[in-house]
């Protein structure tokens, strides 16, 4: 490798990996000027430090433009290789280190600038403590499930496809919310759960293979979804994995009553108001928790009306991101009044899907609807909602007018 930029930046990550403080490195960018890299159509790579076969390797996922992945695993000690490569291909690569970052930029006249933030690769961690080395990390799922080969997620020796790298991480970090809920949910009898315009039911495969298989519990699911064509296939996904609690039932969601208690309900990309729905069944059935992750928020879009902040409004992009995060937050208002405890997190890395926001709300036990507490937090989900769209909502708060 040549260059006193490129040499500066290079040792930085191999000081980084030495030292156990790398989080990630990532190559953005790409040349245009090269041939291979236009004709191919890379996106980006990102590489990140994994314990594998009994070393600590540097896994390199690369993004191309048309939707694929490819993942290669480089030995620690090839680093300087890995850059030498990746950097004719693209113009920018950035080092994120537990103590800081570092940068390499190339211009178009071929100029190398190096900058870095901090003090990336200076100080050293035991293994265990290494931002990005997963060595001690296991995922709930291994490729290897039989729904994961149905539904064309993996091959039949377990082997994730390329095409379904993002998704698979997706399936594995809601399994683990997943888990995390169960321990939050009645013990000793069987679990109903629900999940609501399932759509193709990669979550729901998982969230029932979790709780049956990991977490032993007997559970009787309930996927719903107006589309019969997916409904038709997920129930033949689910005798082909053996799934036998698992029931698929395509119909509205506005009109479906359970004949079962419910104790979890779920949804993933439930488009616009669909949320709300699904949120005010798990409320009106006394679900014990919640987890949904929201999609479009059209309606406040097309219906805020809200002349103290015109001055975010006036811009489209702007409004749409307002619009996103007041909607969420006045569904979680909403929850907090109908007696759950709620937050909000990432259900995956924003790179991965920009809809990756999950709400999760657990029901307190013996809310008291007729305290000034309970009061309060309903005038404000309110007003809040008054604030936004210039009227209180037609449905108030269901256990103040229903009763508890």
């Amino acid at each position: 490798m040549t260059g006193g930029e490129i040499s500066r930046f290079a040792g930085t990550v191999a000081s980084s990996l030495e030292n156990n403080s790398f989080i990630s490195l990532v190559f953005h960018t790409p040349d245009k000027a090269n041939p291979d890299a236009a004709e191919q159509g890379f996106l980006k790579a990102k590489g990140t430090v994994r314990h594998i076969g009994g070393r600590d390797i540097i896994q390199l996922e690369t993004f191309f433009t048309e939707g694929r992945v490819t993942q290669r695993n480089v030995p620690k000690d090839g680093a300087d290789r890995l850059i030498s490569e990746y950097l004719s291909l693209f113009m920018k690569a950035e080092l994120s280190d537990r103590d800081g970052t570092a940068s390499l930029y190339r211009s178009k006249k071929g100029k190398y600038a190096f900058i870095k933030n901090g003090s990336p690769g200076t100080k050293s961690y035991q293994v265990s403590e290494a931002a990005g080395n997963d060595q001690a990390k296991k995922r709930l799922l291994t490729g290897e499930e039989e729904f994961l080969y149905q539904l064309g997620v993996s091959s039949r020796d377990g082997r994730i496809h390329d095409k379904k790298q993002s998704k698979f991480r997706q399936i594995c970090r809601f399994s683990e919310y997943i888990k995390e809920a169960e321990a939050k949910l009645p013990s000793g009898r069987e679990l109903f759960v629900y999940d609501l315009c399932c759509g193709k039911s990669y979550l729901s495969f998982a969230a029932y293979h979790v709780l049956t298989e990991i977490c032993g519990r007997k559970v009787s699911m309930f996927c719903v979804d107006l589309k019969k064509s997916v409904i038709d296939f997920c129930s033949g996904v689910a005798g082909r994995s053996g799934m036998d609690g698992l029931h698929f039932i395509c119909g509205d969601i506005l009109k479906y009553e359970p004949d079962t208690g419910c104790d979890l309900v779920i949804s993933l990309h439930a488009c616009d108001t669909a949320t709300d729905m699904v949120l005010d069944f798990a409320v009106r059935h006394d679900a014990e928790a919640i987890l949904s992750t929201p999609c479009c928020h059209h309606r406040m879009m097309n219906e805020l009306d809200c002349p103290s902040i015109g001055f975010i409004a006036e811009r489209p992009i702007l409004k749409q991101k307002f619009c996103d995060s007041a909607t969420d937050s006045l569904r979680l208002l909403k929850l907090e009044a109908e007696g759950y405890r709620c937050d909000a997190t990432e259900l995956i890395d924003p790179e991965e899907t920009p809809k990756n926001t999950m709400l999760r709300a657990y029901r307190r036990k013996n809310t008291d609807f007729s305290s000034a507490t309970q009061k309060e937090k309903a005038d404000r989900y309110l007003e809040t909602y008054r604030f936004l769209y210039g009227k209180y909502p037609e449905e108030r708060i269901f256990r103040l007018y229903h009763g508890a």
